[in-house]
Formats: structure tokens, sequence, C-alpha cells
């Protein structure tokens, strides 16, 4: 968008308009403390009200949330109107509870409907949600209990992992134990577990909503640079830190994007996989598709459960209109083959969109054609709210296809001035050229404003100033090509140096991926002694391919030697059954690398990725005993 970039305020004062302001704002931008930035400066909003009131006089019959479960078979369908009731419930029993403006509420639910209504309850009343991912267990949910200290927690008596029933509300009590909090905590009875309330301080949300249903709380309207929310991420950080979104800037990023990036159309159906614990289902689960006017549809469970077909016949049912995932569920569904595709009617599938890590060639390749739909990956982070860097399907005309790029997320989104710099000089990098990403300025609208309660660690981790501008780093590896086209190559940590070279990991799995034979991959550093680290490559190989292992191993090194010379060879190709993942489906390449360094295991929460650890070490520690696979390094 060259208009966002030449007239920044002009171009976001006429996107302020797509959503609707209590107050007008004085100005479009405050950057006078920059890099802080306050977006809309002076103006009264909320974000509630632009998701549904404003919609009640058009679209109070039309389904706002769909709610679906691979886990309990069950699905529940809430119009505007029902939604409203029930966030107007919701809202009523905070404030009974003592929850106000400003305080924070920490919502501990899995995928179902009273998570999107405690957001949007308290998106209503000006309170400051913080949601944190149902797999989390209670020690990483004690530290987020102790850092943003809320007024109420709200959980459920369980969730599901694998089939089987796992105790939130046990979770929960022992995470307040550990960070010594004293809050309210409602719990929402699904009657999966049992569960004890502890008298003056346990709630059942289904006796308040009871005494509040038919309640009408009014929207608190609020300063545009307003906490809308923390969500708490260690994707760029290290250790887990609340990323502080604003309430106006952030509405009209998505208002924006809805439009602009996704070409979304009210009345539409979004189907967004992610779990509203993660920053996706935030901004494209909840606020995004019923500030644009849409149906928003929510799944709980596996993208394999109760079978590989389960989301295409969701997207069949619901006329989904426009998909966003991950590519890491991609090629979850990639290893059963084009069987789930083809029992569904996907006829009104527009586009399907992937974010979250980067998307190789041959995923998107097979996907395409497995769909028979356009495939657009995004690139964004917590931190940005929205996607950094991207295409829609069409030029602004609706009509002309863009061109994209396989293996690239495409152009710099409205707002962002994108630049590849060199590691060591802080140069930009020519055409071609691996570089660190960074945005050159303050961000456009929506991006965190600060990290919770931690204006220095905002500077300091994120933020540098040369050549009189101030910089964002990324923390991403990219690399600009011609036209201006950027593709994203990973986190800065996971480059390998072999022998003074900088390998990209993503480069070697694109490689591997590119076999047949292989359903999945993840490469990692090893130590070694002479070269300093050695990329090694853990790969699931896909069901029913008849090669034998050693034959396996030898034909995927010698693919990476030929696209990538010898230093880029894997120095062990170890075959596995699966890959640690985390609940949310990303690998967990930190514990590989500690299984090979031999550092000792840290506890682990779940007795699945405890099995999958064992099996790994088992299969890296035959690949020790046996000798190496000729021409390994």
């Amino acid at each position: 968008m060259a208009s966002a970039l030449a007239d920044p305020r002009a171009f976001w004062r006429e996107q302020a308009r797509r959503v609707e302001w209590h107050r007008a704002f004085d100005e479009v931008l405050d950057d006078a403390r920059a890099p802080f930035a306050r977006w809309f400066a002076g103006g009264l909003i909320n974000l509630c009200h632009n998701a549904l009131d404003r919609h009640l006089a058009t679209r109070a019959g039309q389904p706002a949330l769909i709610c679906a479960s691979g886990e309990t078979g069950q699905e529940r369908i809430l119009s505007y109107r029902e939604l409203h009731g029930e966030v107007n419930a919701m809202a009523a029993a905070m404030l009974a509870l003592g929850v106000r403006r400003g305080d924070r509420v920490l919502v501990y639910l899995p995928m179902m409907a009273e998570a999107a209504i405690a957001m949007l309850a308290c998106a209503r009343i000006g309170a400051v949600h913080s949601v944190v991912f149902g797999g989390f267990a209670a020690s990483s949910l004690a530290a987020r209990i102790a850092d943003a200290q809320p007024a109420l927690a709200i959980c459920a008596d369980a969730g599901f992992h694998n089939g089987q029933p796992v105790g939130y509300k046990a979770w929960m009590n022992e995470a307040l134990a550990m960070a010594g909090a004293h809050c309210p905590v409602l719990v929402v009875d699904r009657g999966l577990l049992p569960w004890s309330a502890m008298p003056g301080r346990d709630h059942d949300y289904a006796a308040l909503r009871a005494r509040h249903l038919g309640a009408e709380v009014p929207c608190a309207w609020l300063e545009s640079s307003h906490p809308s929310y923390i969500l708490y991420t260690s994707g760029t950080t290290g250790a887990p830190k609340g990323v502080q979104r604003d309430t106006g800037g952030h509405a009209v990023a998505l208002a924006s994007s809805m439009a602009l990036l996704f070409q979304a159309a009210p009345g539409e159906t979004m189907f967004t996989t992610s779990d509203l614990g993660w920053v996706v289902g935030h901004s494209y689960g909840v606020y995004g598709p019923l500030i644009a006017g849409m149906s928003s549809l929510l799944y709980e469970g596996s993208p394999l459960r109760p079978d590989a077909g389960s989301w295409w016949r969701l997207v069949e049912k619901h006329r989904v209109r426009l998909m966003l995932s991950s590519a890491t569920a991609m090629r979850l569904l990639r290893r059963g083959g084009r069987q789930a595709f083809a029992r569904a009617d996907l006829g009104s599938l527009r586009c399907l969109f992937l974010a979250g890590e980067p998307l190789d060639e041959p995923t998107a390749a097979w996907l395409e054609d497995a769909l028979g739909k356009p495939v657009i990956d995004h690139y964004w982070q917590t931190e940005t709210g929205a996607p950094v860097i991207g295409l829609p399907l069409t030029d602004l005309d609706g009509k002309t296809p863009l061109r994209r790029r396989r293996g690239s997320p495409g152009l710099a989104t409205a707002g962002y001035r994108l630049e590849v710099l060199d590691e060591e000089s802080g140069q930009a990098c020519a055409p071609g050229a691996k570089g660190l990403l960074a945005a050159r300025g303050v961000l456009p609208p929506g991006c965190l404003s600060t990290l919770w309660r931690r204006d220095e660690d905002f500077l300091r981790t994120y933020w540098s100033r040369s050549d009189g501008h101030w910089r964002y780093a990324s923390f991403d590896w990219a690399v600009a090509e011609d036209g201006g086209h950027l593709r994203v190559l990973g986190r800065a940590d996971d480059v390998i140096n072999v022998a003074g070279k900088r390998l990209g990991t993503r480069e070697i799995e694109e490689v591997l991926l590119a076999d047949a034979a292989v359903a999945e991959v993840a490469v990692v550093g090893m130590p070694h002694a002479l070269r300093g680290q050695v990329p090694v490559a853990f790969v699931v190989p896909r069901a029913g391919m008849e090669v034998a292992a050693r034959t396996l191993e030898l034909q995927l090194a010698n693919a990476v030697s030929a696209a990538m010379g010898a230093l880029a060879r894997p120095r062990k190709v170890v075959l596995v059954q699966a890959l640690p993942r985390t609940r949310s489906g990303k690998v967990l390449r930190r514990l590989m690398r500690e299984l090979m360094a031999g550092v000792p295991a840290a506890q682990l929460g779940t007795d699945d990725l405890r099995q999958v650890m064992d099996d790994l070490g088992r299969a890296f520690a035959a690949g020790e005993r046996e000798d190496a696979v000729p021409g390994m390094a």
C-alpha cells in the first residue's frame, strides 16, 4: 500500500472510518514519545460495540459464532442477538464479582463459546483480558497470573487432549497457589470432570448466568490507547512477557485488514483454526470477523480428530468462504493424503490463508493441487497483531489476481517500512542476501503499544536507533527478492553456524520436504568439535512409503548436498514416528537441541510428549551406534 507510506496519517484517517467512534479522535498519530505511538489519540471507542452492538440493526439473526467440537461432537450456533445477550450476562456477572475498568481478567478456557464471550464481555466493560492457552499446565499458568495480577480468573472444569479430559480447574487451583494470588474464580462446568468449589472464592458460571441473563450492560467508552488485552509470548523475547495491545488502533487495524487483505464481506463465514489462546485466535477468531459483520467458526480439537476430514466437512456444512490456518496443521493433514479433501464439497471456499510459521514450497504446491484453491501465506507475530507481509487474493479491483511466489508471503502490508539488514554492519542487504528483518519507524496501528508494565524492556528488547530512525527488530531472518517480495527464513535462533557459514534450518527442511517419502521434518543444529555445529534432520516418513530406512537417509542427505552444498548436508538423518510439539502444533526444536547436546530433559507436561521424546532419544542413540551414512560429515 504505497499510500500508507506516502501519507500515513491520511491513509489511517480514512481506514478509521471502517469502525464507529463514540468521540472522534483529535489526531491520527501522536509519536512525540517515539517509538511509543498513540494512534487515534483522543478518540473514544469500544471493541465490543464494534463487534456486536452496531450490527444488531441489520444482522441480529445472522450467525455470529459457530462453535464445533471434534471432542464432544456438539455444535452451538449463536446469532448476533444471542451472542449480544450472552456477552451482557457475562459482563454483568463480572461486575457483580467486582471487576472494574482497567482490571485484568485471566481467561483459561478451551475452544468453546464462553471463551469468546468472556473476551467480548471484558471489552464491553473496559477490563483487560489475558487469555492463556489451555494447553499450558500449572507452572506456566502461574507465571502469567503473577504478572497480570487478575481481579478475576475464568476456567472450565476440563478440556481435552488427545481425546482425554484434562483438569483445567485443578491446574487453576495449583497455579493460583503457586502465584500466591487471591481472586474470584468463575468456573464453566462442562460436566467432564468432578470439581469442588472453594467457599468464598469459586463461583459456578451457570448460576451467575441465570441470574444475569437479560441484563443490559452499557459499553464503556475507552480512550483509543486504553489496553484491550495482554497476551503472553516467549516467541521473540525468551521469557514470557505480556504484549499489550491498545483499543482504537487494534480495531482499525483489524477492520482494514479484513477489507484490504482478506477481502472479506459481511455475511460470509470465516474459519480460523487457531486456539483463542494465541494471537491469531484473538484477531481473526473473534474480533476481526465480528467487526466485519461475518460469521466466525471456532473448532475444539485436533485437525485429525475424529479424522482428517473433520475441518473440511465443516467448510462444506457452514459454507466457509475464508479459512485461516497454519502450515503445521496442513503438514499434519498432508500425511493423510488427498482423501480427506475429496470427501467434502469445498465449492464455497474462496481461499486458504496460512500463518504462524514459514510455508515451504512443497507443502504449498501440494495443498493448492489437492484443494484446487489458492493458498496464501502471511507473515506476522504476536507483537504485530495482524499480518506484516502478505498479499490479498486479487488487486483492489477484486478481479486481477496478484503475482504470488511460492515460498514468499509477498509484500509488506499497509504501514510497514520493512528492511533486511546485515547482522554485523546494520546496513541494508542486497537483493538475495540473507539478513535480519526490521521495520523502520513507529509501528502501524494494532501493534503492541508496550510490554505490560515493562516500558524499559519494550525499548531494550525490540528497538534500536540509527541514522535518525527507530528500527523494530523482528528477530527473523529474511531475504529481499527483486520486486520487493520478501522470503522469511525463520527465527534468528533457528540459524546454525557450520564451519563459519550460517545456514537457515528452514532452507534445509524445504529440500527434504520436496521428497515424496517425507511427511514432516525438523532440522536442528548439533554441537560439533570441529565445525561448531552440524545439521541433524529428524524425519517422519510418509505412511505407506516402501523405501528402506538406510536408502531414504542417503537419498535425503544427497538431495541436500546437491541443492545447498556439502556444508548443509545433514550429519544424521533420524527417522522417527512423530515430532515433539506444543499443544498448538509448533515443533519443539529446543527439546531436540537439548537431547542432542546431552542436556537432561526438563519436566514435560504430558505423557504423549514424554513418549515422543523417549522415541526420539532412542532413534538418535541408535543412529549414533550405526556407521555414518556415506558422505555425511
